[in-house]
């Protein structure tokens, strides 16, 4: 027989939900409404100048992405990007981690020295780099120190995404790095030695018994790594002062959404294009999940 809705349990739910209220009113203004607004956003043609007027267009703004060469430019390169960046950093951490993650002298010093890039403004590190990439900076200095030929790493449609993509794998594999350094820790010892006293020699240890026990933390950074790489915009902007070049070559689909919203003031448009590049990402992060089939091994 089942009991009777009493004062005590309504009671217990109110509580339950006023505790948990805070979280409600916090995603519900942050996360809920701006998604739902961008939504709404996508779905008409917004007019923002003079009083703010919305006409409704249904999916036209995805039908004019069909015609937009920048938009596909910009996807072409953000891909590219991703595809370059991602394995480079997870590799480079993953290999950071296991040199740090020895019995190494001064090891500290050199996991807080390899961290310190992290830590930096990423508006520092791309005028850093900046001054590294001039004709006249460190690096063609050194290339005409050895007698070999300058470049122009800022100006040159062919290496201007490069020279942002090795910005980013030095300043974000430190941040990978620590999450391998803490995952290696947890790998028990006594695998090791017996694989040892099967006469496994050190990279077949690393390849049969480290890299499968760090699957679930590869999946993981490979994850964030994807979705860092396409959500690029501030080093792109202050590289290309805004405008995604030279040449379009260092126009990212963010940066692209930032020139549609804000110079072009064409909202609906620019709601439409997150939404897609959303729904990209949601894509790839399945596809990846299926891959690594990381619940089995949780």
């Amino acid at each position: 027989m089942a009991k009777p809705f009493g004062k005590h349990k309504l009671r217990d739910i109110l509580s339950g939900y006023g505790f948990m209220s805070p979280a409600i009113i916090i995603l519900g203004c942050f996360l809920l409404l701006p998604i739902g607004y961008s939504i709404f956003l996508s779905l008409h043609r917004v007019n923002l100048l003079g009083t703010v007027s919305y006409k409704f267009i249904g999916v036209g703004n995805f039908e004019r992405m069909l015609d937009d060469a920048r938009l596909w430019i910009a996807l072409k390169n953000t891909f590219r990007y991703a595809l370059i960046v991602v394995p480079s950093q997870t590799m480079l951490a993953l290999v950071l981690a296991s040199i740090l993650n020895m019995k190494l002298r001064y090891r500290n010093f050199f996991r807080v020295a390899f961290y310190l890039p992290t830590v930096t403004s990423s508006a520092v590190l791309v005028l850093i780099f900046m001054w590294i990439y001039n004709r006249n900076g460190l690096l063609n200095f050194i290339l005409e120190s050895v007698g070999l030929p300058t470049y122009n790493w800022l100006g040159d449609p062919s290496v201007a995404l490069l020279g942002i993509m090795i910005m980013n794998i030095w300043s974000t594999a430190p941040l990978f790095m620590v999450i391998y350094l803490a995952a290696l820790q947890d790998i028990p010892e006594n695998l090791y030695e017996a694989a040892e006293i099967d006469g496994a020699n050190a990279w077949r240890k690393f390849w049969r018994i480290t890299v499968p026990q760090l699957k679930p933390v590869t999946f993981y950074v490979i994850v964030m790594g994807i979705i860092g790489t396409f959500q690029l915009f501030d080093q792109s902007y202050i590289f290309s002062a805004g405008s995604g070049g030279p040449n379009n070559a260092t126009l990212t689909m963010v940066l692209l959404i930032y020139q549609y919203a804000f110079k072009s003031l064409d909202m609906g448009y620019a709601s439409a294009i997150a939404f897609f590049l959303a729904v990209v990402i949601m894509l790839i992060t399945v596809v990846q999940r299926l891959l690594f089939k990381e619940e089995k091994l949780n």
